[in-house]
């Protein structure tokens, strides 16, 4: 468990613990397997006229593309010409910043740079005075940042939803922005450094209003956290009360119907935040590494919640989702230790990555039969659970999904699943009984490495490779039933498994590896084929 919690919490982003990457038609793509979209990411060496596609299929996936990377582009000199499909949804001005796009003045109106109706990057030449053009699809992120020539954004037309995180940042004439009820979400950072956000005259009880929107909070704010404005607040920017060292307590307004991404990150004396009926959505890592939050109770009306929602949330003893909520996304409620209980939704589809990894006290839950996804490490470290049933609709087991569950008694596994990851149910102390699924055939290294308890495991006989330390250190398991087809035993497979007392190697086994057996006192050497290769100290502290 110390490895597993070290390599987790040391990861500089939790999302590319969701993600997979993969090439397709020469771009390089970052995969979100559970909502099926995809990103463009770093891909510099590509020239010429580019086409994106807006979907890409890789397997038996289908991925719409709905973002490009900060920098996917940068300084890609030879890329002169692009098409961006009509599902992107956002876009860096970094991504096209030195490549032969962004360096032909030509492609430039007015100081702006338009690709397909998308406003990529401003230039010194504007005018002071920004209208955006009616017909413009959306602003990339950091369109404007760092522009010294901009004063007043006066127009945004109502085809735009959103202004992106740095758009206007470091913009250190604007004075004034007209925020239409159109936008819905402004990203963190948005205005950070600009003239608005540098003028304390403009900071009202430690908070910063553009119209009815709340940009940011700071330390000089109230620690009992009460709305008291003349307008009502229509939305909160993400990263609002990020890093936030004195707010409390919070009561949400009722005019506010979303948690943006970062709202709450890193608020180190937050303990408490009070949600009304109209929430519908809590963005990711919107309560990231709270430490000392205990009460943010979700309301039915919530839709959907982020990864990394409530990431290393120490304090927060339950959490109540609606059953409108379809995805419970990655390391959603990670490190929440003190959590002891959790309702699944009745049509939850996907649990992410790691999502409630280290949620020690979590009692046991009952996995509804619409799961089609688990991921990796979605319940490693959950040391109360003492027994699980997977549904039917799951085929596969991922690497550390269940490690280090050590009261972990039971496991009830569907015939239909055919792997297990590396370490699935390692270091599960306690677990005696799982079945082994007709349909499996591959199981990764360590898959029950430490599992003390074990007592009897039949392989089916689609196993023909019993891998790295699959066994390692079952120090209880008594018989271990091979298939008449296997042909490698690995490295350590069976090492230190002091009961097991005989095992009868199948007539076509070709190899068993260094210290497969080594330390398995209760047995003696078994017979094995004469052409068959035996690694160092295979049957060292077996019987003579």
């Amino acid at each position: 468990m110390k490895k597993f919690f070290t390599l987790l919490f040391a990861m500089t982003t939790l999302l590319a613990v969701a993600q997979e990457t993969a090439v397709y038609d020469g771009l390089n793509y970052s995969l979100d397997p559970i909502q099926l979209t995809a990103e463009v990411i770093a891909t510099p060496s590509v020239s010429g006229e580019l086409v994106i596609p807006e979907t890409i299929t890789l397997g038996q996936n289908t991925y719409t593309v709905t973002s490009i990377a900060d920098k996917a582009f940068f300084k890609a000199k030879n890329l002169t010409g692009i098409s961006l499909p009509k599902t992107l949804k956002q876009v860096y001005r970094s991504a096209f910043e030195g490549t032969g796009i962004y360096l032909n003045k030509e492609n430039w109106n007015n100081g702006y740079l338009f690709i397909d109706s998308i406003l990529i990057a401003a230039d010194k030449t504007i005018k002071p005075k920004v209208i955006i053009p009616e017909g413009t699809r959306f602003i990339a992120a950091q369109a404007f940042k760092g522009n010294k020539t901009v004063v007043r954004v006066e127009v945004i037309p109502a085809s735009i939803t959103r202004i992106d995180h740095e758009t206007f940042r470091d913009c250190k004439s604007l004075t004034k922005v007209v925020i239409p009820k159109t936008i819905k979400e402004i990203g963190e950072d948005a205005f950070t450094g600009s003239g608005i956000y540098n003028n304390d005259k403009k900071w009202k009880r430690g908070c910063l209003f553009i119209d009815d929107c709340l940009i940011a909070v700071n330390n000089d704010a109230a620690p009992k956290f009460v709305f008291k404005t003349k307008i009502p607040t229509r939305l909160f920017a993400s990263g609002a009360f990020a890093n936030n060292k004195k707010v409390k307590t919070i009561t949400i307004p009722s005019t506010v119907s979303a948690i943006p991404s970062a709202c709450f990150k890193n608020c180190a004396v937050l303990t408490e935040v009070t949600m009304h009926d109209a929430i519908e959505s809590i963005g990711d890592f919107a309560f990231y590494q709270c430490p000392l939050l205990k009460t943010a109770t979700l309301p039915e009306s919530v839709q959907s919640i982020g990864a990394g929602a409530f990431y290393n949330c120490g304090n927060l003893l339950s959490q109540h989702l609606s059953d409108a909520i379809a995805v419970i996304p990655t390391a959603c409620f990670f490190g929440c230790h003190s959590m002891t209980s959790v309702n699944i939704p009745k049509a939850l589809t996907s649990i992410g990555n790691g999502t409630f990894a280290g949620c020690t006290h979590l009692s046991d839950i009952t996995l509804p039969s619409t799961l089609t996804y688990l991921g990796e490490v979605a319940f490693a470290g959950c040391a109360t659970f003492s027994k699980i049933a997977i549904p039917e609709s799951i085929y596969a087991i991922g690497p550390e999904t269940f490690s280090g569950c050590t009261h972990i008694e039971r496991i009830s596994l569907p015939d239909g699943i055919y792997t297990f990851g590396k370490e699935a149910f390692a270091n599960c102390h306690m677990l005696e009984h799982i079945n082994m699924p007709i349909a499996l055939f591959h199981i990764e290294q360590g898959a029950f490495k430490n599992c003390k308890a074990l007592l009897d495991i039949a392989l089916p006989e689609k196993v023909e490779v019993l891998t790295k330390e699959s066994f390692m250190g079952c120090t209880n398991l008594r018989t271990l039933t091979l298939p008449e087809n296997m042909q490698v035993i690995e490295d350590r497979a069976c090492m230190d498994c002091r009961s097991l007392k005989e095992i009868i190697l199948p007539p076509v086994i070709e190899e068993i590896g260094n210290e497969a057996f080594m330390n398995c006192s209760s047995m003696y050497e078994p017979e094995y084929p004469d052409d068959t290769l035996i690694g160092r100290n295979a049957f060292k502290g077996t019987k003579q």
